[in-house]
């Protein structure tokens, strides 16, 4: 098949769509398929892939340097028929998502779209904090979803959790899949982290390991805390944060304040390639994200054989069992720190929580789930030819239905 992406990030931006739009472009790859991705350019980047192409960009005022596509392109218009494409896949709904969905239209072909992100959780990005302003935002976020989600033949859906969620909120009926995104697992198991820990001079710390977008959205404030809970038992441990962005100056002045600055290191974006080395470098992995749609820094936490300490929230539920491959605790620092510091103390736990992590990441190998996503292509591809879109449910018509008439 002929396959375009249109994601609003590409390399060399790092985040979990990034990840998620290589794995399964590699994957799909190596069994045969073509697939060309529509993506941001800065300028500077030069591509190393081959059939990426890029739209201009800017950067919007906003905390985060947060680029923005501009979705236009004389050069994609013209080259686009000539691809041959049999199926359009949408990675976000705005910007090129919105091209995406007009280019579909226009040529006929079938709109398949990955809910990657919980897109109501962004609108604090917007510098408007009234409560008003918030929920008018939040109501229209949720109109323009709905709006998307209909002109799609269909919807792959990252977890369980977010399934539920659309299913019960937006009246999914049909035309979707759950599709995690897997990961390789060689890189995180073949990667030297004892070479890292000596060269970081880690060799006598217990190392907690966390990586995603510095920002409020994250809930860093809340692992941080934890961890300055357990230095107190565990003075030898050290919390070490893989990322960038707006909330990092804020995390190192709570780090100083609580007296844990010396115990914190925050190493900023690194390259996926240097990834797996910090990840295999630790003993523990920590998150507490309530706002993922899937668990792919746990799952390659996971790859790495690390035992996982986490709030119980969306996306992480669906690949950690709480007992099983970690501890799952509730959305506070003190139960957090608890539970760290029950899994640092017990070290045959430990190695029990990371034997079966390693076992469990093995159920989300990337090549295995790309086959999956190729039937969904094949399914698009026919619902398009019979003019079937996904099914929402009309959740106003139904409220309206249960007054009783006259009323």
């Amino acid at each position: 098949m002929n396959i375009a992406f249109f994601t609003n990030y590409y390399h060399p931006v790092v985040n979990g769509v990034v990840r998620s739009v290589a794995a399964f472009r590699n994957a799909l790859i190596k069994q045969g398929h073509h697939v060309f991705v529509f993506a941001q350019s800065d300028g500077t980047y030069a591509d190393e892939e081959q059939f990426i192409f890029r739209y201009p960009s800017l950067t919007l005022p906003l905390p985060g340097d947060i680029p923005a596509v501009i979705p236009i392109s004389s050069f994609v218009d013209q080259l686009l028929p000539s691809l041959k494409l049999d199926v359009i896949h949408a990675h976000h709904p705005i910007l090129l998502g919105q091209t995406a969905a007009n280019k579909a239209a226009d040529m006929n072909l079938p709109l398949v779209f990955t809910f990657h992100t919980q897109y109501w959780e962004y609108t604090h990005y917007v510098p408007f904090p009234q409560e008003v302003v918030q929920e008018f935002l939040k109501n229209a976020v949720h109109t323009w979803l709905r709006s998307y989600l209909s002109k799609c033949q269909h919807v792959v859906i990252p977890s369980e959790s977010i399934k539920e969620y659309l299913v019960n909120e937006y009246g999914l009926q049909d035309g979707y899949t759950v599709i995690p995104t897997g990961t390789e697992l060689e890189p995180f198991q073949d990667a030297d982290g004892d070479a890292l820990r000596r060269q970081m001079g880690w060799q006598n710390d217990k190392v907690i390991v966390s990586i995603g977008r510095l920002a409020a959205e994250k809930n860093w404030e809340t692992l941080v805390q934890a961890v300055a809970q357990i230095c107190q038992s565990h003075p030898d441990v050290r919390l070490v944060l893989i990322g960038d962005g707006p909330a990092k100056q804020s995390l190192e002045t709570l780090a100083a304040e609580l007296g844990i600055a010396e115990r914190v290191t925050l190493t900023g974006a690194l390259s996926f390639t240097d990834v797996p080395a910090y990840m295999r470098a630790a003993d523990l992995f920590g998150f507490a994200s309530v706002t993922e749609t899937q668990g792919l820094v746990t799952l390659e936490a996971m790859a790495a054989g690390l035992p996982i300490v986490a709030v119980d929230g969306s996306g992480t539920r669906d690949i950690v069992q709480d007992g099983e491959q970690g501890i799952l605790v509730e959305n506070d620092a003190s139960a957090l720190a608890a539970a760290m510091d029950k899994v640092l103390s017990d070290p045959r736990q430990m190695r029990r929580f990371a034997s079966r992590a390693l076992k469990k990441s093995r159920e989300f190998d990337i090549n295995h789930l790309a086959k999956q996503l190729s039937k969904v292509y094949e399914q698009a591809i026919l619902d398009k030819k019979e003019e079937r879109t996904v099914t929402l449910r009309d959740k106003a018509k139904e409220e309206e239905s249960t007054y009783p008439s006259g009323s």
